[in-house]
């Protein structure tokens, strides 16, 4: 099993895979592995799957649960127009990058049921680190601004959403939807650079003297 799919069954698909009539929106499919996990899952709770990519993966699967659509993410009146219900799954595994992602969330957000589920795939840095076997520059700095921009989309929504990560492979974040607002993101200012810590960190170095 590579990591991708330990990470959707051990980190995914039990959070949702006793949901009946599921509704899944997932925005990314290329070869397919999360679209014939979900459409597995929908055949089980009689569900349905709509999947979005900028390329034609229609040969994915023929499965009668599966609308796929041959579009931009964020072509969001034609989606939902297709769509029509509420969703309990948005599954985000397109384009990494923390605006986009952001605007995915908040435009979404409103058609997905209270108690559903947002996932984001590709949330870690840490596999793209310079001295990582991922190597990679563009990971590494998208995925750590996504991940920065999630912590500031929750840091004014605790009342709205629950948080939580995972960091197999190249990570996951796990947002669970409690109300229908969704607040805008602040930025997290700590106090790591202040004179205070400065100070800190100064004392502790001459107590090791």
């Amino acid at each position: 099993m590579s990591n991708f799919d330990y990470k959707l069954e051990t980190e995914l698909l039990p959070k949702i895979n006793k949901i009946q009539n599921i509704q899944i929106l997932e925005l990314g499919v290329q070869k397919g592995r999360s679209t014939i996990k979900f459409l597995q899952l929908c055949k089980n709770n009689n569900g349905k799957l709509f999947s979005v990519d900028i390329d034609d993966c229609s040969r994915v699967s023929k499965d009668e649960n599966w609308t796929f659509l041959q579009s931009r993410d964020d072509n969001f009146n034609y989606i939902k127009s297709i769509i029509k219900s509420k969703i309990d799954v948005l599954f985000i595994d397109t384009l990494h990058e923390a605006q986009h992602v952001e605007k995915l969330i908040y435009n979404y957000f409103p058609i997905i049921n209270i108690n559903g589920f947002i996932f984001i795939d590709d949330i870690s840095h840490l596999p793209y680190l310079n001295n990582k076997k991922r190597n990679n520059f563009y990971c590494e700095i998208n995925n750590k601004e996504t991940f920065n921009k999630i912590l500031d989309i929750y840091i004014n929504n605790t009342d709205n959403i629950d948080l939580n990560f995972s960091f197999i492979s190249s990570g996951l974040a796990i947002l669970k939807k409690k109300s229908n607002n969704l607040n805008k993101p602040v930025k997290i200012l700590t106090r790591e650079f202040s004179i205070k810590n400065i100070f800190r960190k100064i004392w502790k170095k001459i107590k090791k003297i």
